[in-house]
């Protein structure tokens, strides 16, 4: 027979593993270079230029068919993206969220930024939402910001449609 008495429900705590404990967390959170994508392109085109050259050298192997063609220039072509794709992120989140209250033009109160790739070659972007700074807010805007140079890609602003008087 079990001896074990259950746990009351008041007994019974929920807690985060100490991994994703925020509170715990040290320093500001950095955002990662979008440079990064420099080293598998690096490694892409290694892999591709190797494949070619197995191709060529090891022509009449049974081992060897067209498909090392294939698969090293799409290897090349993807190395070649990777490279061109890798922007250098000049400016962090507080640098745009400066330059979108510029861009606004009313004292900002709540805001949000995400990080977002515009063009096919992936350009990164700020996007910034925002609200003005009453309570409840009057306006917001949304505010793309580049995040390679800091100019204002594009920018939205309006009054605020939400009603609030209920919460």
């Amino acid at each position: 027979m079990d001896s074990e008495v259950p746990a009351e429900d008041e007994e019974v705590r929920d807690s985060l593993p100490a991994d994703l404990d925020v509170a715990a967390a040290m320093g500001d959170y950095v955002f990662p270079d979008n440079s990064r994508r420099r080293i598998p392109g690096f490694v892409y085109l290694c892999l591709g230029i190797a494949t070619l050259v197995l191709a060529v050298v090891a022509d009449g192997s049974p081992l060897v068919n067209g498909g090392f063609l294939v698969g090293g220039a799409a290897l090349i072509v993807l190395g070649a993206y990777h490279l061109q794709a890798g922007w250098h992120v000049a400016y962090d989140e507080r640098e745009a969220l400066v330059g979108a209250t510029r861009a606004v033009g009313f004292p900002i109160g709540h805001a949000s930024a995400q990080m977002a790739w515009r063009g096919l070659r992936s350009r990164p972007t700020w996007r910034i939402l925002l609200y003005s700074n009453e309570s409840p807010p009057d306006r917001r805007g949304l505010v793309l910001v580049d995040a390679v140079d800091g100019s204002i890609v594009a920018q939205f602003v309006e009054d605020n449609p939400e009603d609030w008087s209920t919460g």
